[in-house]
């Protein structure tokens, strides 16, 4: 079997020194003054996709129970 058809999760994920010396890599390529910046941004993301998922839910929720209300009086 080649190599490069095998499934990127067969080889599971980055452990310890995987993760430093990807965060090293980060480190190099950004400079440590635009880390802060990036992970502030980064957290005003998932921020938003929150706050977004539970509008979503919520209009989803509101919806379904319109329908149900309105089931009743066909």
């Amino acid at each position: 079997m080649n190599m490069l058809t095998l499934p990127v999760a067969a080889f599971g994920l980055p452990g310890g020194p995987e993760l430093w010396l990807i965060a090293l890599v980060i480190l190099l390529l950004f400079g440590g003054a635009k880390i802060p910046q990036l992970m502030r941004g980064l957290g005003q993301g998932v921020g938003e996709l929150k706050k977004g998922l539970e509008e979503g839910k919520k209009a989803f929720d509101d919806s379904s129970k319109g329908e149900t209300k309105n089931d009743g009086e066909k």
